[in-house]
């Protein structure tokens, strides 16, 4: 019987050394947390994203609640620097002179997608409901980003390009169900910036009595 009582407190020992030599990551956090950390990412380090991370984003973007459980969405990864340099040629010349040009070019630029080597698409079968489903996925992926130490930035311009003359034979590249529209861009990468967060008017949420 006292053997077996060593045992055990031996065992319990061994357990609790193995908690504290193996301490929570700090990137570990509850979703309230990383809802309020998160940040958009304009600047990224030249490094390149890992294939099994884009993965795990975009599963956590389908588990997105969604209409009917339609799951209406087309999720395509872009990785590849060729392909993000070459849409940048194609986009550059149809915004020069614009704000959107000033806005966006400048020291340290690589490409159209925020200087990001990794580029998430998200398109919909059009519904009533599509822009909503799209929504929660993309803050789904954003999410499980911070969670994984990247950073993200939400797109709208790059859809713009895509679904013109110019930028046709990128958007016929990802390959989606007939159809199907692009809904936005998320450019996904390692930060090479911490922005201050910007302030939020807490005014605008009131209960009902």
């Amino acid at each position: 019987m006292k053997q077996i009582l060593i045992t055990v407190i031996l065992c319990a020992t061994a357990l609790v050394a193995l908690r504290i030599a193996v301490p929570k990551s700090e990137k570990q956090s509850s979703v309230i947390e990383a809802i309020h950390a998160r940040r958009s990412i304009r600047q990224y380090q030249d490094k390149t994203v890992e294939r099994e991370k884009l993965e795990q984003i975009a599963l956590a973007g389908i588990a997105a609640p969604n209409a009917m459980n339609r799951q209406a969405w087309a999720v395509r990864i872009v990785d590849s620097k060729e392909w993000i340099d070459a849409c940048t040629a194609a986009y550059l010349p149809t915004i020069e002179g614009t704000p959107m040009a000033a806005h966006l070019l400048g020291d340290g630029f690589k490409n159209m997608f925020r200087n990001a080597p990794a580029v998430i698409f998200v398109a919909a079968q059009p519904s009533a409901y599509a822009g909503v489903d799209c929504g929660i996925m993309g803050q789904n992926m954003m999410l499980a980003a911070y969670e994984l130490g990247l950073g993200t930035c939400c797109l709208g311009s790059p859809v713009g390009f895509m679904n013109s003359e110019a930028g046709a034979q990128f958007l016929s590249s990802l390959s989606l169900p007939e159809g199907y529209c692009l809904q936005f861009a998320i450019a996904v990468g390692y930060a090479d910036e911490t922005p201050e967060a910007k302030p939020r008017d807490e005014s605008k949420i009131a209960f009902v009595e």
